[in-house]
């Protein structure tokens, strides 16, 4: 059974919302992941980042706001390689650390974490341990 949540742990919306911004202007800066989401997102970013913001709200349990499959969305992305996710693992340990309480920060970094693993298996066939994930993408150096 799972204990109670503290919910004043959490952050709310308005710092979700900071914090996805900040995290794909990052993305948008980066020399690995800008190439694969710029073209697609060209002209859309505003659009984008909030529905990145009900994504991660919905994820907390903050509200309920997002409806879709991220799934299939990332996997129709072309070339995508093991640096790919460890560039944006670390950009999120980066700047979830940077812009949440600790608590939040590393609830929101295991869920990237549990996500990863999953576009793992999606475009290299098979699903790792986290330790496995953590140690392949050498985050635990970083």
């Amino acid at each position: 059974m799972r204990a109670m949540e503290d919910l004043s742990q959490l952050p709310d919306r308005a710092a979700i919302a900071r914090l996805v911004e900040r995290f794909y202007a990052d993305v948008r800066a980066d020399d690995v992941l800008a190439p694969v989401f710029e073209p697609r997102l060209h002209g859309r970013w505003p659009a984008h980042l909030v529905r990145m913001t009900d994504f991660w709200c919905t994820t907390l349990k903050l509200e309920r706001s997002f409806r879709g499959d991220v799934h299939h969305k990332h996997m129709a992305l072309a070339g995508i390689r093991p640096a790919h996710l460890q560039r944006w693992l670390r950009l999120w340990q980066r700047d979830t650390a940077l812009e949440l309480q600790p608590a939040a920060a590393a609830r929101l970094q295991d869920v990237a974490v549990g996500i990863a693993r999953v576009m793992f298996l999606g475009w290299f066939g098979r699903l790792p341990s986290r330790d496995q994930l953590l140690d392949e993408l050498a985050l635990d150096a970083a």
